[in-house]
């Protein structure tokens, strides 16, 4: 009998462990950091530009982890059923749908893809402008938990792992001012971004592309696609600019 209690002594320690984890994860969260000045954040942005510049092929990666979760989300949203998706060492990636393979799901679906990074970066700005800063982070590490459900392949897992346990280690173990300057800074990356993959599939005339395919399904032109993306993520752009740097 005194095993059992003591195990039952182990076992409510451990939930109280847990418990108060929790309540402190939650508390960081909620926490919001003192604005940062507008040099600061001109600087950040300098430094998220050469990054963006200098170092394409690890920011292409990021860029595709939001690709492929934006095809996931809306083709959930629109009723389609996700299959699972794929991450390649080359930066491309492939997400897996079942449904009509042509409407109004499939536009969608495949239309989400080139402004899901444009997306992500206006809501970082958003979160990190109004101070948020650990509470955009670690809603990114919930997001790549959740997109690690449907990945399908041995390097999509490695990635998708490792990104979510270097955003939330450093969440977790940095000072306030080196996590207001990373939410800062993914907010500027992938906003600075989001448009040049978008240059790249202008000049792609491969039949495999996502503009390619909508030409196929719908009346616009694979060029009619890509202009939309273009504007989005271009008007992204400058209103994420607009909220990091208050100019509105």
């Amino acid at each position: 009998m005194p095993a059992v209690g003591s195990g039952g002594q182990a076992w409510s320690s451990g939930q109280t462990g847990r418990v108060e984890f929790l309540a402190e994860l939650w508390r960081r969260a909620l926490s919001v950091q003192p604005a940062e000045s507008t040099l600061t954040v001109a600087v950040i942005a300098a430094v998220a530009l050469v990054v963006v510049l200098f170092g394409w092929p690890l920011v292409r990666g990021l860029v595709t982890i939001c690709h492929e979760a934006g095809h996931a989300v809306v083709a959930l949203l629109v009723g389609r059923r996700l299959s699972g998706i794929k991450l390649h060492s080359d930066t491309s990636g492939l997400t897996l749908t079942r449904g009509k393979p042509s409407g109004a799901g499939m536009v969608a679906t495949l239309f989400a893809g080139y402004p899901a990074a444009a997306v992500v970066g206006l809501g970082a700005a958003w979160l990190a402008g109004a101070g948020y800063a650990a509470g955009l982070l670690w809603a990114l590490v919930v997001l790549l938990a959740l997109m690690l459900l449907k990945i399908r392949n041995l390097y999509g897992l490695w990635v998708v792992v490792a990104t979510a346990v270097a955003i939330g280690v450093t969440t977790w173990f940095a000072p306030p001012f080196v996590i207001s300057w990373l939410a800062l800074g993914v907010a500027w990356l992938f906003l600075l971004a989001a448009p040049r993959p978008v240059l790249e599939v202008a000049r792609n005339r491969n039949p495999g592309t996502d503009a390619a395919h909508l030409a196929r399904i719908s009346l616009l032109p694979r060029l009619g696609w890509v202009g939309l993306w273009l504007l989005l993520t271009v008007a992204a752009l400058v209103a994420g600019a607009g909220w990091l740097l208050r100019l509105w």
